[in-house]
């Protein structure tokens, strides 16, 4: 069994994807040429906005709600999420046939609130702090007896997450450089994990929104640097990274960058037009970070994860 607190090692992260076989897409890689032109290099996309609940979220509380014992699993289990993790964890218990209690921000996409409730959570709503979840978590977990699994900050969360790497350099394996977005970090350190263990001169880099940039600040000063401010379009990377996380990017993450905000709208819209594919706002951060930095990635193969396409169709920031 994994100690959801330790560092997942790469065999791990193989066997979370025998776990979540079964149940999970593997999901396409697409390119398109007008993303070359304006990037000036090839990009591929592994999609994972074609993953079950619209994320690779699902990879993650698949292998987690799957791999519980059954002593842990038969009083439900539980977590705080503005959306993507939420829905995740909601089917992965539906699957398994147990209870999800969800506690959501109150300024959760309306999209994700439905979804997690047309899997069968219970929700919760508490204020947009990370102080409310926990507090609010931490009473729910008292009346229901329901076991946490958290967001990020979980080994087996993080295993499930890097199996989107491990596919992509399956489907791609001559990347140069693999970018994704980071909130909370466990798709960022489980991607590390995967794809240096499978190519070890691989660049892995994070790209994050100049107004939730705590993890950019984090790597730069070599400790845990909370999120003050929140204030990015990015609803699923406004969470503070978390400490298992931070532990597994110092040592394997080759860099963060940031982007404005602009530059996440005018990215995301540009997938949009030119992809015809429907990306959140989170997935144009790295997108956003390619198109701005060109020069760094010229003649450089780039894979990037787009993470999710969640996004509600009545409040579309253009």
């Amino acid at each position: 069994m994994i100690d959801s607190h330790s560092i997942p090692s790469y065999s791990e992260i193989i066997s979370a994807h025998e776990v979540i076989k079964p149940y999970a897409h593997f999901t396409p890689v697409l390119t398109s040429q007008k993303v070359n032109e304006r990037a000036g290099t090839q990009v591929f996309f592994k999609c994972e906005n074609f993953q079950k609940v619209g994320a690779f979220k699902f990879r993650g509380a698949c292998n987690a709600v799957l791999t519980l014992p059954d002593s842990d699993s038969s009083k439900g289990v539980a977590t705080h999420s503005s959306g993507n993790h939420a829905q995740a964890l909601a089917l992965a218990a539906k699957i398994c046939g147990i209870k999800a209690y969800v506690v959501m921000p109150e300024n959760a996409p309306k999209v994700k609130i439905e979804a997690v409730r047309d899997y069968g959570a219970e929700i919760t709503f508490c204020e947009s702090s990370l102080e409310a979840r926990e507090s609010t978590l931490a009473e729910v977990v008292e009346k229901s007896g329901a076991t946490i699994i958290h967001p990020y900050n979980d080994a087996r969360i993080i295993s499930g997450q890097g199996t989107a790497a491990l596919e992509f350099l399956e489907q791609q394996p001559d990347l140069d450089v693999i970018l994704v977005p980071v909130g909370g970090g466990g798709l960022l350190s489980g991607t590390a994990i995967s794809a240096k263990s499978l190519k070890p001169d691989i660049e892995v880099i994070a790209a994050e929104p100049e107004e939730a940039d705590d993890a950019y600040q984090s790597f730069r000063q070599g400790k845990l640097i909370p999120a003050y401010s929140t204030n990015t379009i990015a609803d699923g990377l406004r969470t503070s990274l978390g400490e298992l996380p931070f532990k597994i990017i110092k040592n394997k993450v080759d860099d963060i960058v940031t982007v404005d905000e602009a530059s996440i709208v005018s990215a995301m819209r540009f997938i949009w037009e030119r992809m015809k594919m429907i990306i959140e706002p989170s997935c144009a951060v790295p997108v956003a970070a390619l198109f701005n930095n060109k020069e760094r990635f010229i003649n450089k193969k780039v894979g990037i994860i787009i993470t999710g396409g969640n996004v509600d169709l009545d409040n579309l920031p253009w």
